[in-house]
C-alpha cells in the first residue's frame, strides 16, 4: 500500500494529527487510521480506523486482508511456537481483529474480553482500561484449562496509544497463571518512549517478555487545549430523520450449538473448519430473503465482530456489492464536513437489559452507515445480533431499529442464536 494525502478536518480545526514514523508492512499510519474526535474529559481524541470496520462501512476483504497481514508478522515471531499460541482480542473493538489473528496465525485457541456477563458462564479473569468509556474487561473461557499452559499469550489491539491496557491485562492474567512471553499486537502502535520504558519496566517486573507488533508504527499530535476545545463544542446532530420511514424485516440465522459463534468463550483451533460451514449455511439463509439487487452494510453488534464480517465477505463472494461495519459503546463526536470521517451518527438505548456492574444503561452508537460512494447509492442494512441483545428493547421507540429506519433506511436484522458456554463445554468434553 501507498501513503494516502488528504486533508483532515480534525487536523486544520484542532491541530490533531495522525504521523508515519515505519512499518513492518507495507501499510502507513494514514492508510489505517484518521483523526477523530469524542467529548470525553479523558480522551478526547480517537484513531478512527480505515480497515477494522467499526465507524467506517469497509470492504470486508480490506478488513480480512489487514487481521490476515497482522497475523502473519505474528506468526513470524512466534515461529515454531504459532500452533500452540493462545490469542486474545480486546472487547469491544478488537474481537473481530483478533479472531482474523488465531486464524492467520493458526492458534491453537482464541478468546475475547467481554464487557457482557453471561448467566452460567465463569469469570476466568478481569482487567480494567482507562481511558475507554467501558472500562471493565471480562474473561468468561468454558475451561480455566485452555490458559493452563507455557504457550505464548498474543493480545490484540486495533491501536496502542499508551499500552496500559495491554500491560494491565498481562498484569492480570500473570497473577492467575504466569507465562514467559506475551507479543502484543495491533494495527497501528502510537507510543512514545515514555510508554515503550514502562512497557520494559513491566518486563523486568514480571520476569517476562513483552513484545510488540503492528502494521504501522507513527506519533499521535495532540494539542494542549485540545480537550478543552473539544469537550466546548456543541453536542452533535444525531439520530437523522428523513421524509419516509424505512422497513424493518426479520430473518432467523441457523448456528450449530457445538460451534461458537465467536470468542466470548473461546475459540479452538479445531473450531475453524467447522465456523467455515456455519458461515456458509448462515449466508445462504440471509441471502434467500434480502433484495439481492441492492448493496448491502452488514452491521455487526458491538463485540459481535467476526461472524458478521465473514457473513459480508460470504454475500460478497456471491455478487453482493457489501460493505462491513458494527455498532458501538464510545460516543465520538459527529460532524459532517470533508475530511472528517465520522459524517453521521445514531444513538439508541442498549438492546440488552442485564443490569449489573458491567452492563450499564448508558447509550449505545452507530456511525456512518450509508454507501460511501456515490453518495445516492441506497444500500439495505443487515443487522446481526445475537439471540441476547433480541428484545423489546431492540424494537422500541429509541431504539436502534427505530432511529436507523427514521433515517429512511431499510433494515434486515439476523438473528443468531448466541453461544451456550454450559452447552459448548459439554460438546467439547466429548470429542
Amino acid at each position: 500500500m501507498t501513503d494516502i494525502l488528504q486533508t483532515y478536518w480534525a487536523t486544520e480545526e484542532f491541530g490533531l494529527a495522525l504521523e508515519h514514523r515505519g512499518a513492518s508492512s507495507g501499510y502507513t499510519v494514514p492508510e489505517l487510521v484518521q483523526p477523530g474526535l469524542r467529548r470525553n474529559p479523558r480522551r478526547a481524541h480517537l484513531l478512527v480506523s480505515t480497515v477494522l470496520g467499526k465507524h467506517i462501512p469497509t470492504d470486508p476483504a480490506a478488513v480480512l486482508a489487514a487481521g490476515r497481514d497482522l497475523g502473519l508478522l505474528v506468526s513470524d515471531l512466534l515461529g515454531d511456537d504459532a500452533s500452540n499460541a493462545l490469542v486474545l482480542g480486546f472487547a469491544e473493538t478488537a474481537t473481530g481483529l483478533g479472531h482474523c489473528v488465531a486464524e492467520a496465525v493458526g492458534a491453537g485457541c482464541y478468546l475475547h474480553s467481554t464487557r457482557r456477563r453471561v448467566p452460567g458462564a465463569v469469570v476466568f479473569a478481569g482487567f480494567e482500561e482507562g481511558h475507554s468509556h467501558a472500562t471493565s474487561h471480562l474473561l468468561q473461557p468454558t475451561s480455566p484449562d485452555l490458559f493452563a499452559n507455557a504457550a505464548p499469550l498474543v493480545l490484540v489491539d486495533d491501536e496502542i496509544s499508551t499500552g496500559a491496557t495491554a500491560v494491565d491485562a498481562i498484569r492480570a492474567l500473570h497473577r492467575i497463571h504466569p507465562r514467559d512471553r506475551y507479543i502484543v499486537a495491533s494495527l497501528v502502535d502510537m507510543r512514545g518512549e515514555e510508554h515503550r520504558r514502562q512497557t520494559a519496566a513491566a518486563e523486568l517486573d514480571l520476569g517476562a517478555t513483552i513484545e510488540h507488533v503492528s502494521l504501522a508504527d507513527g506519533h499521535t499530535v495532540l494539542p494542549t487545549d485540545l480537550t478543552d476545545r473539544v469537550t466546548a463544542l456543541p453536542a452533535p446532530d444525531l439520530n437523522p430523520v428523513a421524509a419516509h420511514r424505512g422497513t424493518v424485516r426479520f430473518v432467523s440465522v441457523p448456528w450449530p450449538s457445538d460451534v461458537p459463534d465467536g470468542g466470548r468463550h473461546g475459540v479452538l483451533g479445531s473450531d475453524f473448519a467447522a465456523y467455515d460451514s456455519a458461515v456458509a449455511a448462515a449466508a445462504a439463509t440471509v441471502e434467500s430473503v434480502r433484495e439481492s439487487d441492492r448493496p448491502a452494510i452488514v452491521i455487526g453488534h458491538e463485540e459481535l465482530m467476526y461472524l458478521p464480517l465473514r457473513l459480508a465477505q460470504a454475500l460478497s463472494e456471491r455478487g453482493t456489492a457489501t460493505r462491513f461495519q458494527t455498532t458501538t459503546r464510545s460516543p465520538a463526536y459527529v460532524r459532517d464536513v470533508p475530511g472528517y470521517p465520522l459524517r453521521r451518527g445514531f444513538s439508541f438505548v442498549a438492546p440488552e437489559h442485564i443490569p449489573s456492574e458491567h452492563e450499564t444503561e448508558a447509550a449505545r452508537y452507530l456511525y456512518n452507515a450509508r454507501w460511501p460512494e456515490p453518495a445516492e447509492v441506497r444500500p439495505e442494512l443487515i443487522l446481526v445480533v445475537d439471540s441476547p441483545a433480541d428484545t423489546e428493547r431492540l424494537r422500541a421507540d429509541g431504539g436502534v431499529l427505530d432511529v436507523v429506519s427514521a433515517a429512511g433506511e431499510d433494515v434486515l436484522v439476523a438473528v443468531v442464536p448466541a453461544t451456550d458456554p454450559a452447552a459448548l463445554a459439554a460438546s467439547r468434553e466429548t470429542r
